[in-house]
């Protein structure tokens, strides 16, 4: 997936104008500015600014920055009309975006996840929060009729400018949500989850998108790109082999990709990236949006909010978590993904019930926000939305759940000694989907996984059928207890909600749902990081060893009459890459390193802690 390029029409305004009563509305009330606004240290940033015409008050400001283009220039208008922006449209708001530092029309030198600087000294000392607070400050003096409050927004990337904006300090920034952001690209957003390279995205995303190729001047055009499309992605990146085979590729061009093949480890590099470590003393009100089933920056969401709620206690925080795909929020349906229905607009309602109002509070002085909770999640299963004082909620019981003997899972030890086989081989690795396609699909977060289910390298276990239902609301724990015939080895679990054979055909696809293995939950862990992300060991073979780590945040309903079901595998291809199964450096490993591996579960030893909500 191209990250926000092809999804978010929001940021994006390449359709064939149409008139229609918005369009012709913003056209008369709105007035559209183009202008650079100089940083500290000289550098200018292109930036394109919409007013409205109106003069009976003062109106806010809202930005956005990003690294996707404030396209499109000169005198055409973003097409604002075709999204829920819209709405801020029609409530007076000032729309400002901007090309960050180095990207599209702005000058200066791009760098992927800047690091934040808490210690600035000089103007040579920049960031993305201090370019955030120069643009602030150049627009609450410039702008005509402003009334001195700005709020930022943005997802994805541009949720990770959003974050930054947070931590600017500028007065005038009373409100900033950050949706879906980019927080650590080592530990679960993009390019890695645990340090396991998620290879699709990585490499479409840095170069087959060009994201990550330098832009030495400001141009309308975009970066030169790497024409990877296929059509079996499995077979192509298989073919592709070791990592250097990729390496080769981007030349010496692409410094990202060329720094995160120089630090498998988690390292002070990678820390000076994590987002969170800014996360500290934030005055704006901070609302936190992300989706359940993003496939690119869950993890974003979740910790970006964790962050605000240890890290910085006074500041007035809130979270969202619905259904919804990378970036779904803001589109016209959030009904279903997939073959998984929600059966209610839940993108709509957010977007009117959530936040619009909170900016429309902060940013006008305008209605309440009474009825907005600390965190508002939206538990599938039961297609509900509920609200929390708290997250994650006081009310969960951390419930064990234990792997058996004959595919047995139950919430009670039988003691049975033991333990499941399967063998992994990197030449036939477990594919992340089903069909036949060649981009990473967004569909896979609830994807039907019985064709994982048949295949001999993934162990299978599944409860009886439910009198009862049972609702997970918090972050799981995997707690594993393995042996492995080499070196090293990755581990994938899955939490998969198995509906009732008589359940009926999706409304919408014409699905069978009729045992319906739905994907609720999935995370990898890289063995050797067992212990330490910062300082990996090798396994001992054969030797019984444990693997715990934590998966992401859950929030959905077992319904009675279903079942739950757990599965373990050692490859999630093309995914994320492949682990070569000994104990050496991935990112530098030959073709001829990759060997296969057989793999121990041991019954009764191994488990998921579950977060039972009463």
């Amino acid at each position: 997936m191209k990250k926000l390029y092809i999804l978010l029409f929001l940021f994006l305004p390449f359709i064939s104008f149409a008139q229609n009563a918005d369009s012709v509305w913003f056209v008369n009330n709105y007035v559209k500015k183009e202008v650079t606004v100089p940083m500290r240290d000289g550098i200018k940033l292109f930036t394109s600014i919409y007013q409205p015409k109106d003069q009976s008050e003062k109106h806010p400001i809202l930005i956005t920055r990003t690294p996707y283009s404030c396209s499109p220039y000169g005198v055409k208008y973003r097409q604002y009309w075709y999204s829920y922006m819209m709405k801020y449209c029609r409530e007076g708001y000032v729309l400002v975006t901007q090309d960050i530092r180095g990207r599209w029309m702005s000058e200066g030198k791009f760098e992927v996840v800047r690091p934040f600087n808490p210690n600035k000294k000089t103007d040579k000392d920049i960031d993305e929060a201090s370019d955030t607070y120069d643009t602030i400050d150049w627009l609450v003096k410039n702008v005509e009729n402003n009334n001195g409050n700005v709020g930022a927004v943005g997802i994805s990337f541009p949720g990770f400018f959003a974050t930054e904006a947070a931590l600017s300090g500028h007065p005038a920034l009373k409100a900033v949500s950050p949706q879906a952001p980019v927080t650590d690209r080592f530990f679960g957003d993009d390019d890695h989850h645990n340090g396991v390279l998620f290879l699709m995205d990585a490499f479409d995303f840095h170069v087959g998108y060009g994201f990550s190729q330098p832009h030495p001047k400001p141009s309308m055009l975009p970066a030169k790109t790497f024409n990877i499309s296929g059509g079996d992605n499995y077979s192509w990146y298989l073919k592709m082999g070791a990592l250097p085979n990729f390496t080769k590729i981007t030349g010496d061009s692409l410094e990202f990709w060329d720094n995160m093949m120089k630090h498998p480890n988690l390292d002070d590099w990678w820390k000076a990236r994590d987002t969170r470590s800014g996360i500290k003393n934030v005055k704006p009100a901070m609302l936190v949006v992300g989706g359940l089933f993003d496939a690119e920056d869950g993890y974003g969401a979740w910790h970006t909010y964790d962050a605000l709620i240890k890290q910085s206690p006074a500041t007035t925080s809130k979270l969202v978590m619905g259904p919804w795909y990378h970036g779904q929020w803001a589109s016209k349906d959030g009904t279903h993904l997939g073959n998984v229905m929600f059966y209610n607009n839940t993108s709509e309602w957010y977007q009117n019930n959530i936040e619009v109002p909170w900016f429309n509070y902060y940013l006008k002085g305008k209605g309440s926000l009474d009825s907005i909770s600390k965190a508002t999640i939206f538990f599938s299963g039961e297609n509900k939305w509920r609200k929390f004082k708290e997250w994650p909620s006081t009310d969960i019981v951390q419930t064990p759940i234990y792997l058996e003997d004959n595919g047995k899972l139950s919430f009670t030890k039988s003691g049975k000694p033991g333990f499941d086989t399967y063998v992994s081989d990197p030449a036939k690795p477990v594919p992340y989907a089903e069909r036949i396609h060649f981009d990473r699909t967004r569909e896979y977060m609830t994807d039907d996984q019985r064709f994982a289910s048949r295949r001999t390298d993934v162990l299978t276990f599944e409860t009886d059928t439910l009198t009862d239902n049972l609702t997970l609301g918090g972050p799981m724990i995997a707690d594993l207890m393995v042996s492995i015939s080499k070196t090293d080895a990755d581990f994938v679990v899955k939490l998969i909600d198995v509906l009732p054979d008589n359940a009926p055909r999706n409304p919408v696809t014409k699905y069978l749902m009729g045992g319906y293995q739905m994907l609720v939950r999935a995370e990898v862990m890289r063995g050797r990081y067992r212990n330490s992300f910062s300082k990996p060991e090798a396994f001992v073979p054969n030797k019984p060893t444990p693997v715990k780590f934590t998966m992401p945040d859950v929030a959905h309903t077992f319904k009675k009459g279903h079942r739950i079901m757990v599965q373990v595998q050692s490859s999630w291809f093309p995914l994320t890459d492949r682990n070569p199964q000994q104990f050496v450096d991935i990112y530098q490993a030959k073709d001829s390193d990759f060997v296969k591996e057989t793999i121990n579960i041991y019954h009764d030893q191994s488990k998921l802690i579950l977060p039972v909500l009463k």
